[in-house]
């Protein structure tokens, strides 16, 4: 009933903007009316729930297994180990949390389509069963290419670079619509994507491929594009990592790293996209764990410093919408304080969500006892919890049903729309960088071919690895493969063994994964090259990898090494299609980084 009137308000202030706009009258005092009635509607819920549900909103925790109530022994094992209850409801019920994160492999959340979708089901009953029956806020770190948690049975994207390297920004906003349905199809409507960040740094340990590049306003496009395709689909995209976390040679996961951009840099090199990211109505943004002493001198991390979330954030860049903090286990923001004080500082430096904190009592009992005692003031907690409110209205949780049903996730998770739809956008990704006497595509006679070298497994499922799955590719266009993974180190016996299934091939597809100055994969395709059998050379993850390997004939970046990007690779490689992909980052001289050895915006094509 109390759904019914609220949706019944909705749509009559929604006829009152229609009204006001067909009438001459001003439509944004009309949008700030609705704006008023919908803040009203949930400041109503905010005054019926306690202290302890107000923190409990704030929280966005882990949880073991693939059920809410009855997930395995194992895992309820692991629940009652590190959380302090048995299952996923219990949490809820215990801390009245307001959001959740899914995680595949080590958290054992994800199974397939049907399963996660239970799940989601599971976890709004538990959260509707509350004293003050709230939405739970679900989300995930969907990015796609390298980063992706829900493999099998759902559509597989192009990542961020290729989408860059694609530079249409149909594509990147096709590709968000296509996840961001998915994924409210299985009731998660909130998805940590797009990345934000500029990839100016090519040994960038942690953003990578994960960044559309190293142009700033290129960027800036691709993120918007994302964060309208995502919210069209009526899911919370989150732009990240706020201040931006693309020139950093440490991984804020296992440290603190320093950015060292001046004032004048940060605002032409890392602001942009995060300000593209809100004129686009971005929902919400994650901080980083880094240091930015251009603008903040006290050296507190980005995600605790009140002079970026509160002065740069919210007053210079406008921003009023959720702030999330990056996890609060990474050790970037655990360096100078405990666990119980990290969430405290991050709320008074003006975060709104807390997300996976490393032990969720520690944290919640630290931000209970600042709250008792005064040093954060209900006042500021009701501010969050108003934010955090307002995106869950937006995706539709308070006016209609928050579970999902068995009909929707097979009508939408991977259909097959979906599928031709992200093939052929991948295969517009696909960048060939070298192309020597016309050595792609491959000819008519070039029928036997070896598929060698780095081989990592796809991010979802470690049973199925790139350099199989690349020949299989192969096969399915008509060629006569054999395959051979000599991994991202192989040794001598290893390289000899390659060397010797290359014989009486008519070519080799050398897949090469993060190549450095000392690694072993340069043996590996020198000695392929000196065995005279025409060579192309597949980057299946960087496309700096190029610039160690000396003089390929031919060359191309996939920027990822899921199944979408292999069968573009290999369709590109076969003819079937052209490479359209351009570099979106550009590639220096591994012995001399000074000097440019290929340019961003460089992408061959057949008829060059």
């Amino acid at each position: 009933m109390q759904d019914r009137s609220l949706s019944r308000r909705t749509v009559l202030a929604s006829a009152t903007v229609v009204a006001a706009s067909a009438t001459g009258v001003v439509g944004v005092t009309a949008t700030s009316a609705v704006a008023h009635e919908r803040d009203d509607r949930l400041k109503k819920i905010i005054s019926r729930m306690s202290i302890e549900a107000k923190i409990g909103q704030l929280f966005v925790p882990y949880f073991y297994g693939t059920s809410a109530t009855s997930p395995s022994q194992f895992d309820q094992d692991r629940n009652l180990r590190e959380l302090g209850v048995r299952t996923v409801a219990e949490l809820i019920a215990k801390y009245h949390i307001g959001g959740v994160i899914y995680f595949s492999g080590w958290a054992n959340n994800i199974q397939d389509p049907r399963q996660v979708a239970d799940l989601s089901n599971g976890v709004q009953r538990a959260s509707l069963a509350l004293p003050t029956p709230i939405p739970c806020l679900i989300s995930i770190d969907q990015e796609h290419g390298a980063n992706v948690r829900i493999g099998s049975g759902a559509t597989q994207l192009p990542g961020a670079m290729a989408l860059g390297a694609g530079r249409s920004l149909s594509d990147a906003r096709t590709a968000g619509r296509i996840s961001g349905t998915e994924l409210a199809a299985l009731g998660i409507h909130q998805n940590f994507a797009p990345v934000a960040d500029v990839n100016v740094n090519p040994a960038n340990p942690i953003i990578n491929v994960r960044s559309f590049g190293a142009d700033a306003r290129e960027v800036g496009r691709m993120v918007a594009a994302q964060v309208t395709g995502y919210q069209q689909a009526g899911v919370v995209a989150c732009a990240k990592h706020f201040p931006g976390h693309g020139d950093t040679g440490e991984d804020s996961h296992t440290g603190l790293p320093v950015i060292t951009h001046t004032r004048e840099e940060w605002e032409r090199i890392d602001a942009p996209p995060f300000k593209a990211a809100i004129a686009a109505g971005v929902d919400s943004i994650m901080t980083a764990h880094l240091q930015v002493p251009a603008l903040d001198p006290g050296n507190e991390p980005a995600t605790l410093s009140p002079a970026i979330l509160k002065g740069v954030l919210r007053d210079e860049l406008g921003f009023d919408g959720v702030i999330v903090t990056d996890a609060l286990n990474m050790r970037g923001v655990r360096t100078k304080y405990g666990d119980d004080r990290v969430p405290v500082l991050a709320l008074k430096a003006g975060a709104d969500q807390l997300l996976f904190p490393p032990d969720i009592d520690v944290a919640y009992n630290g931000v209970l006892a600042a709250v008792r005692s005064k040093e954060i003031t209900e006042d500021r907690l009701d501010e969050s919890v108003l934010r955090i409110l307002r995106v869950k209205d937006k995706a539709g949780l308070f006016s209609g049903s928050p579970y999902t049903s068995p009909k929707e996730v097979d009508r939408v998770v991977g259909a097959r729309k979906h599928r031709l739809a992200a093939a052929r956008i991948a295969e517009r990704t696909t960048t060939l960088l070298v192309n020597e006497d016309e050595a792609l595509p491959l000819r008519r006679r070039q029928k036997k071919l070896l598929v060698v070298g780095a081989s990592p497994a796809f991010p979802t499922d470690s049973t199925r690895t790139t350099v199989p799955e690349l020949a299989k590719a192969f096969d399915e266009l008509g060629y006569s493969t054999t395959h051979l993974a000599t991994g991202r180190a192989p040794d001598a016996a290893k390289i000899d063994e390659a060397v010797a299934a290359a014989q009486g091939r008519d070519a080799v597809v050398v897949t090469t994964d993060n190549v450095d100055a000392t690694s072993a994969q340069r043996t590996l395709v020198s000695r392929l090259l000196a065995t005279g059998v025409p060579v192309v050379h597949l980057a299946v993850r960087n496309p700096y990898d190029i610039a160690h390997l000396g003089d390929v004939p031919a060359s191309l970046v996939s920027y990822c090494w899921t199944e979408v990007e292999l069968r573009a690779a290999a369709r590109v490689i076969a003819g079937r299609v052209e490479p359209r992909g351009k570099l979106p980052v550009p590639i220096q001289r591994a012995d001399d980084p000074a000097k440019v050895l290929f340019r961003s915006g460089h992408g061959l094509s057949y008829d060059d």
